[in-house]
């Protein structure tokens, strides 16, 4: 079985911007390479699991988050990571109803998990919000990290809340 780092995209690869779906307006955040490297360095592939809302809002379409997909992967590979897949829920509850996939919900890592063979409990999710914890939870997984750039998220069910993302992995490097 394979483990997994999982990301949201918005607040932990790049930037939240609200809607974001132009690559112009896209902006990694500061360690986002040196985190997926040092977690595909030990086995673990990268997956992004995403809320997608604007989309079924009507701010940008899926066409739009494609190609900005596409030019993200390519950032990616440019630094030698491999995004293995993006999993995205385009579901807003106002509009579409409930459905599995819109975090805190579990079904993009259960998609994922039955597509490349993960072993949830032994993988991590980062996020930037608590529903990403929480998504991550509700898979199974038993290391989570809450994003914090601000240091204004004081309580979470995160195993760990981080201002940096090389806060999560320096301490594991001798």
């Amino acid at each position: 079985m394979n483990k997994a780092l999982f990301l949201d995209r918005d607040g932990v690869i790049n930037k939240d911007i609200n809607y974001l779906y132009k690559i112009e307006d896209f902006i990694f955040i500061e360690g986002i390479f040196e985190l997926c490297k040092y977690y595909q360095n030990l086995g673990y592939i990268i997956i992004v699991v995403t809320n997608q809302s604007g989309i079924d809002r009507d701010y940008y379409n899926k066409s739009d988050f494609d190609i900005l997909t596409k030019w993200m992967i390519k950032e990616f590979k440019k630094n030698d990571i491999e995004i293995k897949k993006v999993y995205f829920c385009l579901h807003h509850p106002d509009v579409y109803g409930e459905c599995d996939c819109r975090k805190p919900k579990p079904g993009m890592l259960f998609q994922a998990q039955k597509d490349f063979d993960i072993d949830l409990k032994n993988s991590i999710i980062i996020g930037d919000k608590e529903k990403d914890i929480e998504a991550g939870i509700n898979a199974g997984l038993e290391e989570s990290y809450l994003f914090n750039e601000d240091n204004l998220v004081l309580k979470s069910k995160a195993k760990k809340i981080v201002s940096k993302l090389k806060d999560i992995y320096s301490v594991n490097i001798k």
